[in-house]
Parts: C-alpha cells; sequence; structure tokens
C-alpha cells in the first residue's frame, strides 16, 4: 500500500483546503513531520486513517466528538480525499462526516449525512471511473485489499510508540488484550468458552437427571404409603451424591415386595364383605315386594269406592253424548240454509246500489229491458271509432302548425344575427390581422433586446466588483502600512539586541570558561580577570526571540503585500470589464433594458393567441353565411307546408262537429257511452242474482225440515240447540271414557291373588332391611378402596421402578460426555493439571505470535543497539492468577544475563519499543495475507535519544528504503530537522492550521 496524496478541507485544525503530497516525501525515503505543539501533526494521519476506515484511531476518537474544524465557515464541507495505491490499483477515496450546515430556507442548521464515494483510476481510457458511494460496501472494499482492521492499521502503520513503552513494561495480561486485537485470536477465546458452555451444558444435564432420579425416588416414597416411606434410606440425599442410583433401585424393590403382600390381605377382606352383602341385598329386596303388595292392594278398594259414588255423572254424561250424536246428523241441512240465506242477502244488496245509478224510468225495469238498452248504446259506442281517428289527427296537426311557426321564427333569429355580424366581418378580421404583425415586431425587438441586456448585467457586476474590490484595496494599503511598521520595529528591536549582545559577548564567552581548560579566543589556560555580564546583558536566546518576531513580521508584511497585489489586479480586471460608468448608472440602464425586454416578450407571447383567434373567426364566418343560406332555403319550403296543413284541419272539423254531439271532445262523448254500458250491465247482473238466491233458500229451508225430522227432533231450531262444538264433543267423550278405563283397571286388581295373600299377612319393615344392607354396602365398599389402593401403590412403584431405570441407562452417556467434554475444557482454560504451564490456549497462540514478534524485533534491535541487546520470547510460569506464556525478556550481550524489559531506560525503551513495532509490522502484515506496507509513520519518542543512538535509530529506518518503503516520522525534535531533509511543516494560525513541504527538491 503507497500513499500518493492527501486534500483535507475543514478537518480537525485545519480550516482552508490543505494537500499533502507523499509521492513528494517519499522519494527521499525519510520524511518529517514537524510543528508546535497542537498544530495537527497526529491530524494529518487521522484524516489518513479517517479516509480508509471511516473512523480516526480509538484512542481519540472520544464520545461526542467532532471532526469538523472549529475555524471553518459555515458555507464550508468538511472533507478528506486520500489517493493511493493498494493491490495494484490506484484509488481515490472520499469522505464526509455527518455534520451541520445552515438552512437553504430560514434560519438554523441541519445536519448533513455522511458520505462515502470510491474511484479507481483506468489507465488504458487515462481517467477515473466512479465505483461506489456505499459506506458498507467502500469498507468493505478497501478492508479486502488492505487485509487488515482499523484497529491493525492503526498498530501497523501509525506505530504508537507510547503504546509499545507501555507493552514492554505491561504484564501478561495487557500484552495479551493487544496482542488479541491485533491477530485476532477471538477463535481460539470462542472454543475456550464453548468448551466451557459445553461443560457447564453436560454438568447441568447430570445434575438434571439426578434430581428426576431424586424426584422418582421421593415419588415412590409417596406412592409406598406411610408403612414404607419410613424405611427410605436417604432422606437428605442431593444430587450428584454417590451411590443414589444403586441405592434407589434397591430400596423400589423392598417396596414393591411389600406392596403385593398388602395387595392379597386385600383381596381376602373384599371377598368376606361381598357375601355379607349379597345376603343383606335378598333380605332387603323380600320386604320392599311384601311392602309394595300390601300398598297396591289398599289403593284398589279405595279406588272402586270412588267409582260407586261416581256413577250417576257417568250415567247423564252418556245421554248428552247420544242427543249430540243425532244433532250432528243434522248439522250438514243447518250449514246449507245459512250460506243460501247468506248468498240471497248480498244480492239483494248489489240490486239496491246498482239500481240507484240508473235513471229514475228504468228504476223497476227487468233484466231483459236492461239488457236491450244496453246493446243499443254499444252500437252508438261502435260508430265513434272513425271520428276518434280524425280526432287525433286534428290534434296533431294543430302541434305541427306550431312546430312550423316556432321553427319560422328561429330561423329568422338566426338570418337576423347572421346578417348583423357578417356586416362587422372585414373590420374584425383586420384588428386580428393587426395584432399578429405587431406581435411578430415585439418578439424580434425582445431578441435585440436580450442581446443588450447580458453584458449590461455584466458590466453591472463588475461595477459592484468594482467598487468593493477598491474598498478592500484601500484596506489592505492600511493593513500593509501597519504590517511595514510592525516589520520596521521588529527589525530595528532585533539590530539593537544584536548589537547590545556583540558589546557584552565577552561575558558570555567568559560564562563557559574553566580554570586549566584553553579560551575558545586566545587559547589561554588561565582566566584571572573574566568579563561579567552588566545590567540589561542580552543573551542568544532573547536575540533568537527578536530575530523570529523580525522573521515573523517579515513574512506578514510579505503576505499582506502579495494579498494587495492580487486585489489591485482584480481591481484592474473589474474596471476593464466595467467602464467608468457608476453602479447607479449601470444599474438604471439595465432596470430600464430589462422592462422593454419583459414588455417586448409578453406581447410577443400574445402572437399565437392571436393567430388562434384569427382562424376561430374564420371558421365562425364560414358557418355563419352556410347557417344564413340554410335558413333561407326551410323557409321557402315552410309556407307551402302550412298551406296542406290548415286544408286538412278545416275538413276534419266539420265531421267533428256532428261526433262530438254535446260533449267537449269525441273521447269525452264516448267515455259517457261507456260509463253508461257498464251501469246497464252490472244491474242485469245484479237483478239475476237476486233470482238466483231466492230459489236456493226456498230448496235449503226444505231440506232442513225433512233431516230434523228423520233425526228424530221436531223443529230445525230444537236439533240446533242440541249441537256441541268439536272442542265440547271431544271433551265429554274423554270423560266417559276415562271412567269405564278407570272401572276396567280396578276389576283387574281386585282379582290379583298375591296382593290379597299378602294383605292378611303382618305389615312389613323395609326401612330395618335398608339399614342393614346400607351397613353390608359400606364395609364392601371401604374394602374395595383399600384393594384399589393396594392396587395403585404396586402399579405406581412397578411404573416409577422402570422409569428409574430407564433414567439411569440414559445417564450413562451424558456422565461419560461429561467426563470428556471437563477435561477439554479444563485443559484449554488451564486449570486442568495435565496443563503443566496452566496456559489457556488463546494465550498459547499469542505465545506462539510473540515469539514470531520477538525474533522478527531483535533483528532490528541488535543494529539499533549495536548487538548489545536481543529481545526474547518467555513461557515461564506465572505466579498467582496471571496469564503464563506471554513474557518478554531482554538479552544484554554485554553482561550475558537475562533481564525484564521494564528495567530498560528510557532511550532504550524508545528503539527497543521501535524495533517491536517495526517487527509486531512485519508478522502481522504476513498474518493479514502479506499485504506490502509501503508508507509508514512512526509517532514521536526520539527526544529521549543521544546522538549515537539517534544516527543508529535513523540508519535502521533509512534501511527500509530498501525494500521500497518510505518512513514518515512525527516529532517536534529540533535535532531531526537538520538530519531529516524532506520535511512536512505543521504551521499554527489563528484562523487554522497549514501545511507546508520544505526541502531540497520539493515545491512548498
Amino acid at each position: 500500500m503507497r500513499l500518493h496524496s492527501l486534500h483535507i478541507s475543514a478537518f480537525g485544525p485545519f480550516a482552508a483546503p490543505q494537500t499533502v503530497d507523499f509521492d513528494a516525501l517519499s522519494a527521499a525515503g525519510l520524511f518529517l513531520l514537524h510543528g508546535p505543539t497542537g498544530a495537527g501533526k497526529t491530524s494529518v494521519l487521522d484524516a489518513v486513517c479517517f479516509a480508509l476506515y471511516g473512523a480516526v484511531p480509538g484512542a481519540r476518537q472520544s464520545p461526542g466528538a467532532s471532526l469538523r474544524s472549529d475555524h471553518a465557515g459555515d458555507a464550508q464541507l468538511t472533507e478528506v480525499r486520500l489517493e493511493l495505491t493498494v493491490g495494484g490499483r490506484r484509488l481515490e477515496i472520499t469522505r464526509q462526516p455527518a455534520q451541520p450546515r445552515p438552512k437553504k430556507r430560514g434560519t438554523g442548521y441541519v445536519t448533513e449525512k455522511a458520505q462515502s464515494r470510491l474511484r479507481e483510476y483506468d489507465p488504458q481510457a487515462g481517467k477515473w471511473a466512479a465505483l461506489s458511494r456505499s459506506h458498507q460496501e467502500i469498507g468493505e472494499e478497501i478492508g479486502q485489499l488492505i487485509g487488515m482492521s482499523r484497529e491493525q492499521f492503526c498498530q501497523v502503520v501509525l506505530l504508537p510508540q507510547g503504546d509499545f513503552a507501555r507493552f514492554l513494561r505491561a504484564d501478561a495480561e495487557a500484552r495479551g488484550k493487544l496482542l488479541g486485537r491485533l491477530f485476532d485470536t477471538r477463535r481460539f477465546a470462542a472454543v475456550e468458552e464453548r468448551l466451557a458452555e459445553l461443560r457447564r451444558a453436560a454438568e447441568h444435564q447430570v445434575r438434571a437427571g439426578d434430581e428426576r432420579l431424586l424426584t422418582l425416588a421421593h415419588r415412590m416414597a409417596e406412592a409406598a404409603g406411610r408403612a414404607a416411606a419410613g424405611e427410605w434410606p436417604l432422606p437428605d440425599a442431593q444430587p450428584g451424591d454417590p451411590g443414589l442410583a444403586e441405592s434407589v433401585l434397591e430400596w423400589a424393590a423392598i417396596a414393591r415386595s411389600g406392596a403385593r403382600e398388602r395387595l392379597d390381605i386385600a383381596a381376602q377382606a373384599v371377598r368376606a364383605t361381598e357375601s355379607r352383602q349379597a345376603a343383606a341385598q335378598l333380605a332387603l329386596d323380600s320386604e320392599r315386594e311384601l311392602a309394595r303388595l300390601q300398598q297396591r292392594y289398599a289403593e284398589t278398594e279405595r279406588r272402586a269406592g270412588d267409582l260407586a259414588a261416581r256413577r250417576p255423572e257417568y250415567e247423564r254424561l252418556k245421554a248428552r253424548l247420544d242427543r249430540a250424536r243425532k244433532a250432528d246428523r243434522v248439522a250438514p241441512a243447518l250449514s246449507l240454509r245459512d250460506e243460501a240465506e247468506r248468498a240471497h242477502g248480498a244480492a239483494s244488496g248489489s240490486r239496491e246500489r246498482s239500481r240507484a245509478q240508473l235513471p229514475a224510468v228504468l228504476a223497476d225495469a227487468g233484466a231483459d229491458q236492461l239488457s236491450a238498452l244496453g246493446r243499443t248504446l254499444r252500437q252508438e259506442l261502435g260508430g265513434l271509432e272513425a271520428a276518434r281517428r280524425d280526432e287525433r289527427r286534428s290534434a296533431e296537426i294543430t302541434a305541427e302548425l306550431a312546430e312550423l311557426e316556432r321553427e319560422a321564427y328561429g330561423d329568422d333569429e338566426l338570418i337576423q344575427e347572421a346578417a348583423g355580424w357578417l356586416s362587422g366581418w372585414e373590420a374584425g378580421r383586420r384588428r386580428l390581422q393587426d395584432r399578429i404583425e405587431a406581435a411578430q415586431e415585439a418578439g424580434t425587438r425582445a431578441e435585440h433586446l436580450a442581446g443588450q441586456l447580458e453584458p449590461a448585467r455584466g458590466r453591472l457586476t463588475a461595477a459592484r466588483e468594482r467598487d468593493r474590490l477598491e474598498v478592500e484595496a484601500a484596506g489592505a494599503e492600511d493593513l500593509l502600512r501597519a504590517a511595514r511598521d510592525r516589520a520596521g520595529a521588529a527589525h530595528e528591536a532585533w539590530l539593537d539586541l544584536r548589537e547590545r549582545r556583540l558589546l557584552g559577548i565577552a561575558a558570555e564567552l567568559a560564562a563557559g570558561l574553566r580554570d586549566g581548560e584553553a579560551c575558545t579566543v586566545c587559547g589561554a589556560t588561565a582566566h584571572p580577570s573574566p568579563a561579567r555580564a552588566g545590567a540589561g546583558h542580552v543573551d542568544r536566546a532573547a536575540e533568537e526571540e527578536a530575530y523570529a518576531r523580525h522573521t515573523r513580521a517579515e513574512e506578514a508584511r510579505a503576505e499582506t503585500e502579495r494579498r494587495l497585489a492580487g486585489v489591485r489586479e482584480a481591481v484592474a480586471v473589474a474596471r476593464s470589464e466595467a467602464g467608468a460608468a457608476t453602479v447607479a448608472e449601470l444599474a438604471e440602464l439595465t432596470g430600464r433594458l430589462k422592462q422593454e425586454h419583459t414588455e417586448a416578450r409578453g406581447i410577443a407571447a400574445g402572437m399565437h393567441a392571436a393567430r388562434e383567434a384569427l382562424d376561430r373567426a374564420e371558421r365562425e364566418h364560414a358557418g355563419r353565411l352556410a347557417a344564413q343560406q340554410q335558413a333561407e332555403l326551410r323557409a321557402s319550403g315552410r309556407t307551402s307546408r302550412r298551406e296542406a296543413l290548415e286544408g286538412e284541419r278545416i275538413a276534419l272539423e266539420k265531421d267533428l262537429v256532428r261526433a262530438r254531439a254535446d260533449a267537449g271532445s269525441v273521447a269525452e262523448h264516448a267515455a259517457l257511452l261507456e260509463r253508461r254500458v257498464r251501469l246497464l250491465e252490472e244491474a242485469v247482473d245484479a237483478v239475476r242474482a237476486v233470482e238466483t238466491t231466492a230459489q236456493q233458500l226456498k230448496e235449503a229451508d226444505d231440506r232442513l225440515a225433512d233431516a230434523a225430522f228423520r233425526a228424530g227432533f221436531d223443529t230445525p231450531q230444537a236439533a240446533a240447540a242440541e249441537l256441541l262444538p268439536e272442542e265440547g264433543h271431544r271433551r265429554l267423550q274423554h270423560q266417559a271414557d276415562a271412567w269405564q278405563a278407570e272401572e276396567a283397571t280396578v276389576a283387574d286388581r281386585l282379582a290379583e291373588q298375591d296382593a290379597a295373600r299378602a294383605a292378611r299377612l303382618p305389615r312389613a319393615d323395609p326401612d330395618s332391611a335398608r339399614d342393614a344392607f346400607d351397613g353390608a354396602e359400606r364395609a364392601v365398599r371401604e374394602a374395595g378402596s383399600a384393594l384399589d389402593a393396594a392396587r395403585e401403590r404396586g402399579s405406581a412403584l412397578a411404573r416409577l421402578s422402570r422409569q428409574a431405570a430407564d433414567e439411569l441407562r440414559s445417564l450413562g452417556p451424558l456422565r461419560e460426555e461429561y467426563d470428556r467434554v471437563a477435561r477439554l475444557a479444563g485443559l484449554t482454560a488451564g486449570t486442568s493439571a495435565d496443563n503443566e504451564r496452566r496456559m489457556r490456549l488463546e494465550s498459547y497462540v499469542l505465545a506462539a505470535r510473540l515469539e514470531q514478534v520477538a525474533a522478527a524485533a531483535t533483528v532490528r534491535l541488535q543494529r539499533m543497539s549495536s548487538g548489545r541487546y536481543t529481545l526474547v520470547h518467555s513461557d515461564a510460569r506465572a505466579g498467582g492468577r496471571s496469564r503464563s506464556g506471554l513474557g518478554l525478556h531482554v538479552v544484554d550481550a554485554w553482561t550475558g544475563r537475562e533481564r525484564d524489559t521494564a528495567t530498560l531506560s528510557g532511550g532504550e525503551t524508545f528503539f527497543a519499543s521501535l524495533a517491536l513495532a517495526l517487527g509486531l509490522a512485519d508478522v502481522v502484515t504476513d498474518e493479514a495475507g502479506g499485504t506490502r506496507l509501503d508508507t509508514l509513520f512512526i509517532d514521536e519518542g526520539f527526544g529521549s535519544l543521544d546522538d549515537q543512538t539517534l544516527d543508529e535509530v535513523l540508519d535502521v529506518l533509512d534501511s527500509l528504503r530498501e525494500r521500497d518503503r518510505s518512513v514518515g516520522i512525527v516529532s517536534h525534535v529540533a535535532d531531526l530537522r537538520r538530519r531529516i531533509p524532506a520535511q512536512l511543516e505543521i504551521h499554527k494560525e489563528r484562523d487554522g492550521s497549514r501545511v507546508r513541504l520544505r526541502a531540497t527538491g520539493l515545491s512548498g
């Protein structure tokens, strides 16, 4: 992986856009990132990490922290863009974090969502191709290409020296946490946890089996009863107790034997009580039968006495039923006579109503006279059918003549309206043609004004910019004068201090004289009267501080001059574009042109409407002219049609006058005749119906008298009085049948011999027999309950014993599985006696990785320490509860002894931790798939080295170029600026930090 360039905007301390050219820095192999404390050296590395992984290193990603620069303006977006080559592909990653921006409408801010973009350079096409805008897709793509997580990248590429210095002095637990994150040994820790879970699950299953077995034992004790429960040998047994299963099965066998003995005793008791119950049942049945027969005989004698008392009533009931049966033979004739009488009354009422509607002369007319008069009226009604047709035709002629009048009126109006409209046609067409010509001219004028309006707007904008820049130039000139004054004052102050220091330089040189040491000026070793610093003496630091102020003032002056030159150049450009006119003049010109252009466009926009209006008017002219001609043709044909209809109507009226008679119309005359015919027909039917019903009533009277005589009644009225309704007849018959049935039943029961014999015996006593039977039955139930309990106890003990045996068989494989998993879990957790060094599985894997890291680090450590130190891994067992296998020692070649890395001095700790970091980078890189890392960064720690050690460390770092690597050192040590020519300076300013490249061959 090689970095090419980094672009930062509004990120961290960097407000203005900044660009870091890593290609230029990497050309020297070793480059330096330096600047004042808090300037933003580490923020450059944060930007690289943020571009790759969308987050800064974990130690600096504090909750609630914002990546946006506090110096940036509202309109400037926070953005990081990194160009790099990884896996043979040149990519560009752009990331924008979630950040606030001003609302487009109203006041306040809204949060802009985070955005990411990934592009790849296509060398054949010579351009960039977009790959993705998804955070997740970009993260997966970069993670696969680099082969490392963000935490691994921060440890391997950014090399935080403070972390590795702590790593050297840390205990095994702390080393294990760091190595576990870097080498991702979570799968081995997961194996440990999985085995522990399996052990706990197996233990839970075994204990659950013991609990089930113990539960079965207690259930067997309950089933055995109180007599056997006292024999339970383990009243306080718990799951996991040794010998629990054997004790349960042994006791279960004893309990089953006792239950079988108690079952035999209960069966014998049941048989004895059942014999006594059978004898008591026979005695009870005999007493109940005797009591029944005695009660039956007494009840029969009582019912016989009741029948004898009610016999006269029965005789009267039979006589009434006989008379009702005779009257039933007369009932049909009575019904027929009543029906004939009702029909005759209805016919008489209908005749009277129909005669009331006839003329008085016909009140006493017979049916034949009325029928002949109806036939005469019906003939007259048939003669009116032709008159009806003529009357309808006359109405149709009247309606048609009215329609002709309406059509004539409409056509007259249409002809007049068309004539009026056509008279103004030419003038209207001329107006529409004038509108079209005016719109065409306005369109041409609008195009001409548009060509003048745009240059006028440009000149107005340039004039406004010219006035603004002139004000800015005046302000810049004031700032330049102030900067020149400050630079001059700083220069004079520096020269003054320099002169005062030169005047007192003898005292400064004398401060370094030592007796016996040669003077650097004259070479004398004796110094009898060294000069002493007087009041107001200026030392080297004061002079350098004054010089620095002078330099900064000069830089500020130069920057102000450059800014003023830029403003003046912009003023000149604006003046050339705006000319000599003022803003007010140009604004007035632009407004006038805009108004004229708007008016012209408005008139031109009406051209389409004017053309459509002309087309509509021409179509309307043709339509009105055609309608006028059609109306004139219809008027000429309408006159002849009106004359023909008038003649036909006069001829029809002559015949209709005769047919109407005194009525208003033929239809009214016909309706009157039809009503008279209908009344005559109804009167004829009513007269004939009266005659018919009178004859039927006389015949019904004769039949009724004959039927009453044959039934034995003197008059029909006597027969009607004896009639009974159906419900009454059924009630009397039911009473007679009930008396006869009761008489037969009593006779049968008096003939029974067993009841008569029982009545002669002493009175029965069933209650005493019932009490004896109840006592015997209770004894049987109690014996049966004891037998059922004994059977249930034996069945329950047998069933629970089988369950206990099945449970014991199923527990065998579980106990074997638990023993095997427990041994494995103890071995991987380091708690087993088989694990001599008490090393967990994860610690064992990490120890192997630490051994590789120590070997890789030793190669560089020996060079840095001139062959003195060697890092070795120690797997010695740690005391107490500390983790074993992660010890790290240093072998001192000067003493030949091995000691803990915590005993190294500050400088030794630095280069040892640097060697460890570089070795770890190599191992993690190989572990991650061998991704080539062409750019590394080392953060601080060089201030603790002496000159010789610093040279050796720099030689080791410089040797990384042999593998075409570039190493960036992040430090503010002044000596490194002289030793490393390629530098990236970070300048801290009030409005945000800036970056600058300084080195031979590099542009700033």
